[in-house]
């Protein structure tokens, strides 16, 4: 990513980062190819960078852009100045959390968009055009009428145009996931779900005294024969499906096998709850479950892994006003109601497009980091190159609770697969998410040193004992 060369002019080394055509603003490239340098010895603290002018001469750039890069790169408290002198290399901060996380599973943080300007010009949106006290005020009715037309425009790519009174807004898909088994079933019903699933279905159904049962899943995701044997043998409350880059597998189930679910689903009278999170950041995925089989499918998509998890804004798409109507009882329960000013946001960012440009940086972004994780993890990397994570198959002398161990000694943080594990079985892998390191060079030094961990085997990892 970079190399060091000699001074014309001074015994001095000079550090020049390659720059590749499609790999980004080129600033971010070098401030990129800086940290990534200093976490491999390449640049150590104290070692002078070249001047700003003759960087630009050597990489054939403008001023304006090493300025930039040299800027970020202060921002990462990489370099310092020396007034005359030059640039240096900082020397590193101590850090009392330096765990790099790869647990979380959160949209990164997009290139060329400034999130802190994009959140105050919303606010001040917000304020400016709507009345403070209905901000600051109960709202009962699953969001107001702009923001389930907001919640109808923000699901249009899956659906086309929708009845914007078809669309709850909900505080979160938690909160809409949990409301669904409280509106669709009973105490002691049975929820279909893969064997690997989402933990937060399991902690939901387990709270409310319903049980999981997993149904068996292949490369494509359910198996439709399997699904309509269980419903026969259980007749569950409903069944759980995460379809598209599924977490943890990021499996997405081809369209013929959705149509498939859907006529079991219709065949067996059975409520499908489809939890779509990562649709809108996919490539080319195909039409929801719900498209199939719209009576029988409640459609849930959130603004958490497209924009940020701090809106707390989901958006529920339930045909069946009587059912809709059940939804919201079991909401109001627990959930009153999305804090109104966040809702206000979130629907000032899809009306005005700016969600639509976070959305595409998000997706941009995560492209990104998982061709890293590919070049880095080499053979053993099978992502589908897009969405926020990726789930790594472990060669078979490490198992995934040893290694999730070794990693977070080594200052690593996975999720093992026992953890999203629906019954005693699961298979032997670690999910690992991309967009929850804010820094792209210390994601790329987290994932490298997961990769060396990955080839060793566990004999020669030792634990300090004290």
């Amino acid at each position: 990513m970079s190399q060091l060369k000699t001074m014309q002019d001074e015994n001095l080394p000079i550090w020049l980062p390659r720059l590749a055509v499609h790999g980004g603003p080129r600033f971010l490239q070098i401030a990129d190819a800086l940290q990534a340098a200093v976490i491999d010895g390449s640049l150590k603290p104290g070692d002078r960078l070249p001047p700003q002018r003759q960087l630009a001469a050597q990489l054939d750039v403008d001023l304006t852009t090493i300025t930039r890069a040299y800027d970020e790169a202060r921002r990462r408290n990489l370099l310092e100045g020396r007034g005359a002198r030059g640039t240096y290399v900082a020397a590193p901060k101590v850090e009392l959390t330096s765990i790099l996380d790869l647990s979380m599973n959160t949209p990164p943080p997009p290139d060329g968009v400034d999130f802190d300007d994009m959140l105050k010009q919303g606010l001040s949106q917000v304020l400016m055009r709507a009345d403070t006290e209905l901000l600051m005020t109960y709202h009962l009715g699953g969001g107001s009428d702009s923001d389930r037309k907001a919640g109808a425009k923000w699901l249009e790519p899956m659906f086309g145009h929708l009845d914007s009174r078809q669309v709850v807004v909900c505080p979160g898909a938690q909160a809409a996931i949990a409301a669904l088994i409280l509106a669709l079933t009973e105490p002691g019903d049975i929820i279909l779900a893969e064997p690997t699933n989402y933990p937060g279905l399991r902690a939901a159904g387990t709270q409310f005294g319903r049980h999981i049962i997993a149904v068996e899943a292949d490369k494509h995701g359910m198996v439709p024969e399997m699904l309509e044997e269980a419903c026969r043998q259980h007749k569950p409350g409903l069944v759980y499906l995460n379809p598209t880059l599924q977490n943890p597998t990021a499996i997405t189930i081809p369209e013929r096998r959705r149509k498939e679910l859907a006529s079991i689903a219709k065949r067996c009278n059975v409520r499908i709850v489809e939890d779509d999170p990562y649709w809108l950041l996919a490539d080319a995925p195909p039409p929801p479950i719900a498209t199939f089989a719209p009576e029988q499918v409640s459609y849930i998509s959130t603004l958490s892994k497209c924009l940020t998890p701090g809106l707390r804004v989901a958006f529920v798409l339930i045909r069946d006003p009587h059912e809709r109507e059940r939804f919201l009882v079991a909401l109001r329960s627990f959930a009153l109601m999305v804090a109104p000013l966040t809702a206000a946001l979130a629907t000032q960012w899809i009306l005005d497009g700016s969600a639509d440009g976070l959305m595409e940086g998000v997706r941009n972004e995560a492209r990104l980091r998982h061709r890293m994780a590919r070049d880095i993890l080499a053979g053993r990397y099978s992502g589908a190159g897009d969405g926020l994570h990726v789930w790594l198959e472990l060669p078979a002398y490490w198992n995934s609770s040893q290694l999730a161990r070794a990693a977070n000694s080594e200052g690593i943080a996975v999720t093992p697969a026992e953890a999203f594990a629906t019954g005693s079985g699961s298979v032997n892998a670690i999910r690992i998410c991309l967009g929850s390191i804010k820094d792209r060079g210390r994601l790329q030094a987290g994932l490298q040193r997961l990769s060396h961990l990955l080839a060793r085997r566990p004999e020669s990892f030792s634990a300090a004992v004290v």
